[in-house]
């Protein structure tokens, strides 16, 4: 819940909960239940709403890509009752470019203030990391917002890409990633492909900013990396050397 983020597609993380409920296999190992789990701190099981990061934003002056929330989904049923307080933030740091990444895509246009929705720096995304996971891209663009995009990590499974051209070009980007995990107990990794990984920058790149962000446990072990997550941009296959930003 710092200000300072370590994930590379972002520069700050702000959960104004903590705690989720899984929807699918995309969810098998989350890093929050294995995180929190592994520190006893909380229940991942329960949406509690933060206190002392709840401004976050408000704090960080200079412009910033926030990452909105790391935590919990704030498209959640259980972020229902304080969801509006986030959003009367949002509209308080114009300067701020907000990165909302769900699984429950479907309910971001009844739960958005339709102004928001239209906001230059909200970026709307979902995750997916299986074929089966894919509904959730369909569901995202249904979403009338202006910056589209969709985290393919964990990536566990290889996802056909073939949709409709009209269709690809409304998603402006794609995070990819392999997934990362402990070598024993509850919360491992499943495999990543480099092939995997390859044939989605293909299908994306005529139509969409790419931005690899790791091979993931089981390619880095494979490949002799030296971050155990493959999260080195310099041990990347050249080809793959690929971090991009959408242009909005």
């Amino acid at each position: 819940m710092a200000q300072k983020s370590n994930i590379q597609w972002t520069d700050a993380t702000w959960n104004i909960a903590r705690g989720c409920t899984k929807v699918d296999e995309d969810c098998k190992y989350c890093y929050m239940y294995r995180d929190s789990f592994d520190s006893t701190r909380y229940n991942p099981l329960q949406v509690v709403k933060t206190k002392t990061v709840f401004n976050l934003p408000l704090k960080i002056k200079e412009p910033s890509k926030i990452f909105t929330s790391s935590l919990t989904d704030v498209f959640h049923v259980d972020c229902d009752s304080f969801r509006d307080e986030m959003w009367d933030i949002i509209r308080k740091c114009p300067q701020h470019t907000f990165q909302i990444l769900t699984k429950r895509p479907e309910r971001i246009t009844d739960n958005t203030p339709k102004d928001l929705l239209q906001a230059g720096n909200i970026w709307f995304g979902t995750s997916v990391g299986s074929e089966k996971g894919k509904q959730r891209i369909y569901d995202l663009l249904n979403v009338d917002c202006k910056t589209r995009f969709v985290s393919f990590e964990p990536l566990h499974e290889r996802v056909d890409m073939n949709i409709d051209l009209l269709d690809l070009m409304k998603i402006h980007w794609a995070i990819i990633g392999g997934e990362s995990g402990n070598e024993t107990g509850k919360y491992r990794y499943r495999p990543c492909e480099l092939e995997w990984i390859e044939e989605l920058v293909s299908d994306l790149t005529p139509t969409t900013a790419i931005f690899i962000k790791q091979m993931g446990t089981h390619l880095a072990k494979k490949m002799g990396m030296s971050d155990r997550h493959g999260g080195n941009i310099e041990e990347f296959p050249q080809h793959l050397q690929i971090r991009q930003f959408p242009n909005n």
